[in-house]
């Protein structure tokens, strides 16, 4: 993001393809191809949009690397959605000038945002560890099957504060 930020200067933010049934949790992008490989020209942002709004299946996940204009635009920007100011919405001014580019991000992200995700990203997260993964990883396991009601999992250490 910096590196674009460099060459094209204005603001940079990342996106990330979301199936249509999610875009309504994020800030959407409008967006046109610049011929580098995932970097776009964002032309148009809509915070939070209804599906059959959305301008694309581009959501900004909250990483920007803000050119110094944006702090005015905030100044004069009213209350948007939810009764906030929305940094979508002086992005979006700031979009229409042309300053605003996307960077695509491919790979894994967590959403720490929601709460299922937020505990999934921690039992992936210590999975991963090799000084906690596996351990947690077979009383994970044993968990899951007393759940399935296949047999009882092996004793989790318990302290219990009086």
């Amino acid at each position: 993001m910096l590196d674009v930020r460099d060459r094209r200067l204005g603001s940079v933010v990342a996106l990330l393809e979301v199936p249509p049934e999610q875009i309504h949790l994020y800030g959407c992008a409008a967006v046109e191809p610049t011929g580098e490989e995932d970097v776009v020209r964002v032309t148009g942002l809509i915070e939070k949009p209804a599906r059959q709004d959305a301008p694309s299946g581009y959501a900004v996940i909250g990483r920007y690397v803000l050119d110094p204009a944006v702090f005015g635009v905030l100044e004069r920007t009213p209350p948007g959605r939810g009764g906030e100011i929305q940094l979508t919405d002086a992005l979006q001014e700031l979009a229409t000038g042309g300053t605003v580019h996307g960077v695509v991000f491919k790979g894994l992200r967590y959403d720490t945002g929601d709460k299922a995700d937020y505990l999934r990203t921690v039992v992936r997260l210590a999975c991963e560890r090799p000084d906690l993964g596996p351990e947690f990883a077979a009383w994970l396991k044993g968990f899951v099957a007393e759940l399935d009601g296949a047999h009882p999992a092996p004793p989790a250490h318990r302290h219990i504060a009086a």
